[in-house]
């Protein structure tokens, strides 16, 4: 089940990596670690909090997606 649109996956992957990156060059601060959301999230293509709002940037989510049709 996704919850993301393309744009969204690609945009969380970067940030998420962007965040990571942190851990190991600039500050090296473990905060970075909190780039493992996004990047997690991006590469699943789900999103609980997307979920709990009610929001889908995923155009075919909820069209008939896993009915064979």
């Amino acid at each position: 089940m996704r919850n993301e649109g393309t744009w969204d996956r690609v945009l969380r992957v970067v940030v998420g990596l962007g965040i990571l990156s942190l851990t190991l060059v600039g500050p090296r601060s473990l905060l970075g670690l909190v780039g493992l959301v996004p990047l997690a999230t991006g590469l699943v293509g789900y999103c609980p909090l997307y979920q709990v709002l009610g929001i889908r940037t995923c155009p075919a989510a909820g069209k008939g997606a896993g009915t064979g049709a």
